[in-house]
């Protein structure tokens, strides 16, 4: 057993013990807790001082560790916070309520023995740690480290991120963001005024959804089909709703995987560029491929500026490492830069410089050639394994990219009660209804791949969601 799964084994221990105890009672001593358990010192003593930070317990030097006073630890009479309603007022909380989290934030914690497929990152196995940690001494090791950084980034970072997008793309075309989420909601309150109507692929992220409505902006959904969004109905939804703004993510697509098909790019491009419009590209899977090819950004091949392309290490990486980019010319750069002023002043240099020794080792590559192999090979276990359990449900498309299955359920199984009754059955995964920005044509439900410990585990996954949906007819 490691060493992080026995503290938690002997912290759940601990805190049922001291539920019965009272304020001021004496917990056994390390040498009886190390006899009694079976554990080591070093356990013992993280599991202390995590009661100890929760404010469960007090430790006394030389006396012993007690049950912490009950106000202490959780404070039984709650503040009134009742005066924030009338504070609050006049806020829509339908803008600002919108929950990312629910599809690919962080989780609350599952039910133990659950295995997860919901969420929107990496199971820690198929991160890069060690290389990640490595970065970090040697960007630490820097004499600069902690001097302030410039409000666009570091030089040598965008210059990386510029080398990435190709093209004509410079390292003057470039902001370093804290990561994709921070820089949809920096755009988003950049370029449209509160009340505009933002243009976005049907299903989509819901994390964008979240941004733009906290911005005040209203999602006009697009279909979608299996090469992507539709430049015809694009086109309708410009001219009908005078919008100046179109997100999307053309490459490896969430929920669905979808790869703008090579006839579409340009169209869509032209479509936003007619309309005197930005085109948001969201490229936050260009890292996620599964080995085969992947097509150039469309930032790539603008010149005057139409498309504002967003990108991002944290899926390839990991959640804490909240690096990204903006690419875009002209005003809306200025713009983005004059906010960057009002709202963070910079991002953190230590993370830069870490991103920096990340990105410019042979280390990176590796991981990316390992994690593609990786992401292929769950993919195609969890693909066979839905198909042989639950033959109605429908994949139109193994992704080629990404993290996710999107499926179609049957007419009749609600996505958001197979959801609880998957729970129940040892499964966490999301319901498809949240990526639509209006109403779903159809109950989908979204299976992350990557988020299992095990490839093994994909299947197992497969057969109680099996038993979850039976349960339900």
């Amino acid at each position: 057993m490691s060493d992080s799964s026995s503290t938690e084994t002997l912290l759940a221990i601990l805190r049922r013990e001291v539920a019965g105890l009272a304020p001021g009672d004496r917990l056994p001593s390390s040498r009886e807790l190390i006899a009694r358990h079976g554990v080591g010192p070093v356990t013992v003593a993280r599991a202390i001082a995590q009661l100890a930070a929760e404010g469960t317990v007090v430790t006394r030097p030389g006396s012993g560790t007690y049950v912490a006073p009950r106000q202490a630890r959780s404070g039984d009479a709650p503040g009134d916070t009742s005066w924030q309603a009338i504070a609050l007022a006049g806020r829509d909380r339908g803008t600002i309520d919108a929950d990312p989290g629910e599809a690919d934030g962080p989780p609350a914690p599952p039910p133990p023995g659950t295995v997860p497929l919901s969420g929107g990152y990496l199971h820690e196995n198929l991160q890069p740690t060690r290389a990640l940690g490595a970065a970090l001494a040697r960007a630490a090791r820097r004499p600069d480290a902690w001097h302030r950084a410039p409000a666009a980034g570091l030089a040598p970072l965008r210059a990386i991120f510029a080398r990435q997008a190709g093209g004509t793309v410079g390292p003057e075309d470039v902001l370093v963001t804290g990561g994709g989420q921070g820089a949809l909601s920096m755009l988003f309150r950049a370029v449209a005024a509160p009340g505009s109507p933002l243009l976005v692929e049907s299903p989509t992220y819901p994390g964008a959804l979240a941004a733009a409505r906290a911005a005040g902006l209203r999602p006009v959904p697009v279909p979608t089909d299996e090469d992507g969004v539709r430049p015809d109905l694009l086109a309708d939804a410009f001219a009908m709703t005078g919008a100046r703004l179109f997100y999307c993510q053309p490459t490896f697509h969430n929920p669905t995987g979808t790869v703008l098909a090579p006839r579409r790019r340009h169209q869509v491009v032209d479509v936003a560029r007619a309309a005197g419009a930005f085109l948001v590209e969201d490229d936050f899977a260009r890292h996620l491929g599964h080995g085969g090819p992947v097509p150039r950004p469309l930032v790539a091949d603008d010149r005057d500026g139409t498309v504002v392309h967003l990108t991002s290490l944290t899926k390839p990486a990991s959640p804490s490492l909240r690096i990204g980019a903006v690419i875009a010319r002209g005003p809306v750069m200025r713009r983005l830069l004059a906010m960057r002023r009002v709202d963070d002043f910079f991002i953190a240099r230590p993370l830069q410089e870490a991103a920096v020794e990340l990105l410019s080792t042979p280390a990176w590559d590796r991981h990316l050639r390992s994690l593609a192999t990786a992401l292929r090979e769950r993919c195609a276990v969890l693909a066979g394994a839905l198909a042989h359990e639950l033959p109605d449900w429908t994949l139109a498309r193994p992704p080629a990219g990404g993290l996710h299955l999107w499926l179609q359920l049957p007419a009749g199984l609600a996505d958001t009660a197979l959801t609880e009754a998957a729970r129940t059955h040892g499964v966490a995964a999301n319901p498809g209804r949240h990526y639509f920005p209006s109403e779903p044509p159809a109950t989908h439900l979204r299976l992350n791949f990557a988020a299992a410990t095990e490839p093994v585990d994909l299947t197992e996954a497969a057969h109680r969601l099996a038993t979850a949906a039976h349960s339900l007819t």
